[in-house]
């Protein structure tokens, strides 16, 4: 494992693990989308399937199981034990937009046509698009708190770093993976206004002008449309 694969796991477990602490520490869960995190929940249902079936090493199997229940954990605070504080009114993407387009892709493109497999591919798919109802969340409420801009951050880190390593293997090991490089890359893309705001906004202005963002303003009437 290379230090950019490392890198890339613990910005992505921080990332779940700011999201847990806020909601838990708050008492609330305002702001986040249930939507995008029922859609990570799956993702990693539909990724780690392979549980059962293999054994790679302890690391791997220990973060898979982590993601699994932190993902289940999160959905569990926000649409039951903290479920009066769910925002539902502002949370209203359309996640078939999401589900079925990508279920039909990992049908038609993956590596190999069995259960398995095609379940990995839709998992790949799906996570590279699960955060849009939580950007569009924000697109509606022109609001992020400073807590989930930090988790939006890292979870945005995690995909760019997973793309330094895809091609740090295809130097040093010659391994390429078209499905996750090309998924990995729209990931990122939707990062890209956040990452700006972040960086030249700072955390205080930046739930003023998320609003604003060029895709942010694109995807909202995208979802109206077919509304």
């Amino acid at each position: 494992m290379n230090i950019f694969r490392l890198s890339g796991d613990l910005s992505h477990l921080a990332a779940i693990i700011i999201l847990l602490l806020k909601i838990w520490k708050t008492r609330s869960c305002a702001g986040i989308s249930g939507k995008s995190q029922v859609l990570f929940a799956l993702v990693f249902t539909t990724r780690y399937l392979d549980l059962l079936t293999s054994f790679i090493s302890l690391y791997n199997t220990t973060m898979k199981v982590i993601y699994i229940g932190c993902a289940y954990a999160t959905v569990y605070l926000i649409y039951a034990k903290f479920k009066a504080t769910y925002d539902g009114n502002h949370d209203t993407f359309r996640v078939e937009f999401l589900v079925v387009p990508v279920g039909g892709l990992a049908f038609l493109v993956n590596h190999d046509f069995s259960p398995l497999e095609i379940l990995w591919t839709f998992s790949i798919y799906l996570e590279s698009v699960a955060i849009l109802p939580q950007l569009f969340m924000i697109s509606k409420t022109g609001e992020a708190e400073t807590i989930t801009t930090h988790y939006l951050f890292f979870l945005g880190l995690y995909r760019a770093l997973y793309l330094i390593n895809w091609i740090w293997r295809f130097y040093f090991e010659g391994f390429f993976d078209m499905i996750a490089i090309v998924a990995g890359v729209v990931q990122t893309i939707l990062y890209c206004d956040f990452f700006y705001l972040y960086v030249t906004k700072g955390k205080s202005g930046l739930s003023r002008s998320m609003k604003n963002t060029y895709f942010l303003c694109a995807l909202e009437c995208f979802v109206t449309l077919f509304k």
